[in-house]
């Protein structure tokens, strides 16, 4: 399931960093406070670093990890009539958004997709495969830029990682309480940590994080209809549309990497409860909400 955000494989990785240094240090020492209790202020700061951390480290390395995911280049010299209409669109595009001027890149790759990353508005990336380059109108390829340059504009990657920073100190923090709590009344254990305090941890963060993934996903699709919308501002409300459409007639070679799905324009849907943990709304609700608007 194609639903693994941009910055996800970084953050495990920063997460388990910060967790092996802090355990070196002693850190997680203060969260069994008197071998009776926990300190919740000082668990609370521990989980936020964590959480924050890997969440917002991984947002500033987002640029490098999406080229060396995709294997995007750059276009640093337009050397042909398409690189200088993908640049010179992207620059009026993101001068009329109020944002810096993004890289531009081309990724090869046979999926019609495209995708925006970066730590800030001036500091953003938009990249777009080489299958929507073959398979899109210019008409439709301007749609999508703008749909990525609205992504940027609105901010969507640093929220993106807020949230998941949020969610992601809630599920340190209440999977400790749990062991903790399961650790001292059920297993009656009255010093330290035993092994009950871990396992149910671990237990206890696996749930809580494919939960808290459903806020992550529910918030990942509602930031597709308003960076549609702008794209709609931008290149024109029928242009838009009909660059959905052409992803509909496209959609089994519209995904990107599990890493890179949250941040594509497409992405892969599901049905029931599946579709709770899908990053993009069926491309068919994206649609009549552009047709539905004045």
């Amino acid at each position: 399931m194609k639903r693994i955000l941009l910055f996800l494989a970084t953050n495990l990785a920063i997460v388990l960093v910060l967790s092996i240094t802090l355990r070196l240090l002693g850190v997680e020492k203060i969260l069994d406070a008197q071998n009776t209790g926990l300190n919740i202020n000082s668990l609370l700061i521990f989980a936020a670093v964590f959480g924050f951390g890997g969440s917002l480290l991984s947002l500033m390395m987002s640029k490098w990890t999406a080229k060396r995911f995709t294997g995007a280049q750059v276009i640093e010299m337009p050397r042909n009539a398409q690189e200088h209409w993908l640049v010179s669109t992207v620059q009026r595009q993101a001068k009329a958004a109020g944002i810096g001027m993004p890289e531009v890149a081309i990724y090869d790759a046979p999926d019609v997709n495209a995708f925006a990353t970066g730590m800030s508005r001036n500091d953003a990336l938009v990249a777009v495969s080489t299958g929507l380059l073959h398979a899109m109108s210019q008409d439709e390829a301007e749609a999508v830029l703008a749909h990525e340059v609205s992504h940027i504009a609105n901010g969507d990657m640093v929220t993106l990682a807020l949230i998941q920073g949020v969610v992601n100190t809630f599920v340190i923090f209440l999977s400790r309480v749990i062991g903790h709590t399961v650790d001292r009344v059920i297993f009656k254990n009255e010093e330290g940590h035993g092994p009950a305090f871990w396992i149910t941890n671990i237990i206890a963060e696996i749930v809580l994080g494919i939960l808290a993934s459903i806020i992550v996903m529910w918030f990942s699709r509602q930031r597709e209809f308003r960076a549609d919308a702008g794209g709609a501002s931008l290149a024109g409300k029928q242009k838009m549309i009909a660059a959905l459409r052409r992803l509909q007639m496209n959609s089994e070679q519209a995904h990107l990497p599990d890493q890179m799905a949250a941040f594509g324009i497409s992405g892969k849907i599901g049905s029931g409860i599946q579709s709770l943990f899908m990053s993009h709304p069926p491309l068919s609700e994206r649609i009549a909400a552009l047709e539905s608007m004045h």
